[in-house]
Parts: C-alpha cells; sequence; structure tokens
C-alpha cells in the first residue's frame, strides 16, 4: 500500500487523483486546498488523513473548527504544505497545486526522499536544474502526470536504452485556434475560458488560450528528459487524442493514445510501473475517425516564441517568464489587462530583467519576484 500526500486536493487533478483512490491500493496521509475548505472537510472525512492544510490563514482557522472532532491536524500557510509534503510520512506526493508555489514543497518532499508525481510544470519551469539535481542526489522519481509528460514517459520506456532523437510535444491548439493576433487581442474572459477539450482550472485554461501551457511544457520536458529545447517540437493536434510522441535515430515513431482524460495519467504515476484496470472511456479508433496536425503559428501565439526564448538560455529566465506569466494573467481574469497584453508583459519582463546564468534557490525567488512586478508595472 502506498501512503500518499496530495498538494491541491480540491483542484482539478486533485479531484481526479481522489476519484481515481479506489481504483489503487493507496492510503492518503495528507491533502491541502487554498480556500475551497468545505470540500476539503468532505475529503478529510472520507480519506481520513494524518495532516491537511488551508494555505489561507482564515481558512485554516474555520477548517480546524470544522474538523475538531477528528483526529486530522489542521495546517496552514508555506509551512504547513511544506510539512505535508515532507513530514506525513507519504511514499509520493502529488503535487497538483498550480504555481510557483509548488517550488518549495516540491523540493522539500525531495529531500525527505519522496517521489513526487509532478503535475506543477512551474516548479520545472523555475528551477529545472536544481529540483532534477535534488532528485538525482536523493534518488528519488520525478513521474509526470500531465497528459503529455506522461505520455513521453511511457513511450521512452520502449527505449531500452536507445536515446530519443526528438520529442513531439502536442497541442489542442485551445478556443483561438486560426485566428491571429489581431483578432484575439481583446477577446473576453469568457471566450479565453472555453476550452474545446479540457476542463482545467482558470489560470492553466488561460495559458492554453494563449499557448504559454505548451511554452511552459516545452521548458518542463527539457528537464524531465535533459533535452536540448531544438529537439522538441511542437505540433496543433485538435483531436487531443494522441497526447504526446517520441521519435529515434532512425525515424521510427511511438505515439500514446487515449481520450482526453486526467485520470490515466494521474493513476499511471501513481501506480508506475504496474497497470491496473482504470475507469476512464476507452478509446475507438473507428469512432474517432481522424487523426488532423498542424504547425504553430508562432506570429498568433508569441507566447510560444517567449517560452523558446527562454528554455534556451536557461539560467532564471524560466522563473522570469512563468512569473512575469502567472502575474499578467491574474490582471486579465481581473479584467484589468486585454488579452494581448499578456505576452508583452511577460517579453517586457524578459526585456528588462537583468540575466543570470547560474543560479541558486534565492536567485529564482528574487527573479520570480522581479518578474512578477514588472509585469504589474
Amino acid at each position: 500500500m502506498k501512503k500518499i500526500a496530495i498538494l491541491g486536493s480540491t483542484g482539478s487533478i486533485g479531484t481526479q487523483t481522489v476519484d481515481i483512490l479506489p481504483s489503487i491500493d493507496a492510503e492518503v496521509v495528507a491533502l491541502t486546498t487554498n480556500r475551497r475548505i468545505d470540500l476539503l472537510e468532505q475529503q478529510a472525512r472520507a480519506l481520513r488523513p494524518k495532516m491537511v492544510c488551508a494555505c489561507e490563514e482564515q481558512a485554516a482557522r474555520d477548517l480546524k473548527v470544522k474538523l475538531a472532532d477528528t483526529d486530522t491536524k489542521v495546517l496552514s500557510g508555506m509551512d504547513g504544505l511544506t510539512a505535508c509534503a515532507a513530514e506525513s510520512g507519504a511514499d509520493i506526493v502529488v503535487t497538483a497545486v498550480v504555481g510557483m508555489v509548488g517550488l518549495l514543497p516540491t523540493l522539500a518532499a525531495i529531500d525527505a526522499g519522496k517521489d513526487i508525481a509532478l503535475a506543477n510544470k512551474e516548479t520545472l519551469v523555475c528551477a529545472g536544474g536544481l529540483v532534477m539535481r535534488a532528485a538525482r542526489d536523493k534518488g528519488v522519481k520525478i513521474l509526470p502526470v500531465d497528459s503529455e509528460h506522461s505520455a513521453i514517459f511511457q513511450c521512452a520506456q520502449a527505449a531500452h536504452g536507445n536515446p530519443l532523437a526528438k520529442i513531439i510535444l502536442t497541442a489542442s491548439g485551445g478556443p483561438f485556434f486560426g485566428k491571429t493576433a489581431a483578432e484575439m487581442r481583446h477577446v473576453t474572459r469568457e471566450q479565453a475560458l472555453a476550452h474545446p477539450n479540457w476542463s482545467m482550472g482558470a489560470k492553466i485554461t488561460i495559458d492554453s488560450a494563449t499557448m504559454m501551457n505548451k511554452g511552459l511544457e516545452l521548458i518542463e520536458a527539457m528537464w524531465l528528459y535533459d533535452m536540448a529545447p531544438e529537439d522538441i517540437e511542437i505540433v496543433i493536434h485538435r483531436e487531443s487524442i494522441v497526447h504526446s510522441a517520441v521519435e529515434f535515430a532512425d525515424g521510427a515513431m511511438i505515439a500514446q493514445l487515449g481520450l482526453p482524460d486526467m485520470r490515466l495519467p494521474i493513476q499511471y504515476a501513481l501506480t508506475y510501473p504496474a497497470r491496473v484496470p482504470c475507469k476512464v472511456p476507452r478509446l475507438n479508433l473507428a469512432e474517432a475517425a481522424k487523426l488532423t496536425f498542424y504547425a504553430p503559428d508562432y506570429e498568433a501565439f508569441p507566447a510560444l516564441n517567449l517560452a523558446r526564448q527562454a528554455a534556451a538560455q536557461k539560467g532564471d529566465r524560466g522563473a522570469v517568464l512563468n512569473g512575469a506569466n502567472e502575474a499578467a494573467v491574474g490582471l486579465f481574469l481581473d479584467g484589468k489587462i486585454a488579452f494581448g497584453e499578456i505576452a508583452e508583459r511577460v517579453a517586457r519582463a524578459l526585456d528588462t530583467i537583468p540575466y543570470r546564468r547560474e543560479v541558486t534557490l534565492d536567485d529564482v525567488l528574487a527573479a520570480d519576484a522581479a518578474a512578477r512586478a514588472a509585469a504589474r508595472a
């Protein structure tokens, strides 16, 4: 039986992780949320974890009252999040929080010798070199949960020691596929949140609309699979059936296919290397009928160019890219800037914040803070 901590258990990935628990032999020892304490209370009563954390202080005080009749310990803030990651007794930590907040608890879990089921791409985007080095030093596994990186991980298992020549990272294209930059400049919040295939949180859905999400995934793949960014190709695949593919030296390609349902990659990360029955719908190729692929429009989606620039430079550029993007997306969701300004503010941060090639954790945190300030200015 695996002991699991779920960071972000009330979000999209977190709730789907809870949903697949009956399919696997697991005990949940820790759960966390930001503010959704009613759902966290329900989860805590059903799963009886050792500890829970509400990151927002008032939410934690309210949750403590609600769970006063249980043996579950209620924690708060970053200290509580880190304790759930590192001190809960978990064997594997599902990092399903969104944004830069996932970095410190992930590093704490690695330092404590926990395997990581990684759904928080920002951790590797901002500090990929530091995180992968720490994982190697501690001998822990980083098991990808994102559908694309899980697909690459599954395909790579057929390599039998042969290096990957190329990664083909598929993208749905989001709600604005085929539109020009001018047509998208003033799209509404509601239009940007209308993803054609996936049900995700607001921030990730906006990232899909700008295609920054795919740029972040490119950087994540670079660190996960030790690949040069120029050997990672992005391809638009509207049906979201081929979740990604790999190419070998002889030109052969292997792809992973399935209906767009996150429960399969979540479950595989938790049961690896075993495969067990999963309650996701099965793909019927005859019903799928056709699979289409297109080159991305780098002019209409400048976030892709910004991400490639950050990937090529490494150092603190991933932290600047991500911090500025998180801040700009927040401004857009709050109705304070236009959709087209998101990439513009990220570009400004990359242009104005001095570049640092060799970075420590403090450097990464400083770059993140400077990028957020630049994007909000």
